[in-house]
């Protein structure tokens, strides 16, 4: 699907269709990535953080399908990253105190939310960068050289010399892609809309 014009918010209503097998990959494709992100940075290996976001969706979807998701009691981010905790907890037989669906899921720990912003923001851009590539008329060299330098912290004068280009050309892409880069991040920063209690 990769819907870019529905919010979150959107997303959590049309998940109630029980056929709505498009909205959930959408679902999916949003928040994986950024649940993946999150466990990786919590220490886990790649295949580990992966088999976290899935069960944690899996999870999500489940418990999203019973009617336990309460949008007036917390955050989507929050729930969907208690989920992840349990699921992390479980895997890595990590002691826990007893705690109800409730508190476990609806809460953040204390540094949850940035895990969370870095990860979104990330993934934000991953997808401003494949929204540039369809949609722009820039030079699959230019993109490269935005996102190894930009985003990958390489320096300007390796990637020239990787991608035949002259450091000039490098930061010429770099200042014409961020540019653009940013109406489409403001466009796709909306549709996350995490402020709301989504």
């Amino acid at each position: 699907m990769h819907d870019d014009s529905i919010t979150s918010t959107q997303l959590l209503v049309l998940l109630l269709d029980p056929q709505a097998q498009a909205v959930w990959v959408e679902f999916d494709g949003r928040y994986r990535p950024i649940l993946a992100g999150c466990a990786r940075r919590r220490g886990l290996s790649a295949e580990q953080a992966a088999d976290v976001a899935q069960e944690t969706l899996a999870r999500f979807a489940q418990a999203y399908r019973a009617g336990q998701y309460d949008r007036g009691r917390g955050r989507l981010r929050a729930w969907l990253l208690g989920i992840a905790r349990n699921v992390m907890r479980e895997a890595f037989r990590e002691p826990r105190a007893p705690q109800s669906i409730d508190t476990a899921e609806n809460q953040e720990a204390p540094d949850d939310a940035e895990l969370w912003a870095h990860e979104r923001r990330v993934e934000i851009l991953r997808r401003g960068l494949d929204a540039l590539m369809r949609e722009s008329r820039f030079s699959p060299s230019s993109l490269r050289a935005f996102d190894r330098v930009a985003l990958g912290g390489e320096s300007p004068e390796v990637v020239a010399a990787d991608l035949g280009l002259t450091r000039h050309d490098v930061y010429v892409a770099k200042h014409r892609v961020a540019h653009r880069l940013r109406a489409v991040v403001r466009r796709l920063e909306a549709i996350y809309d995490e402020d709301a209690a989504a």
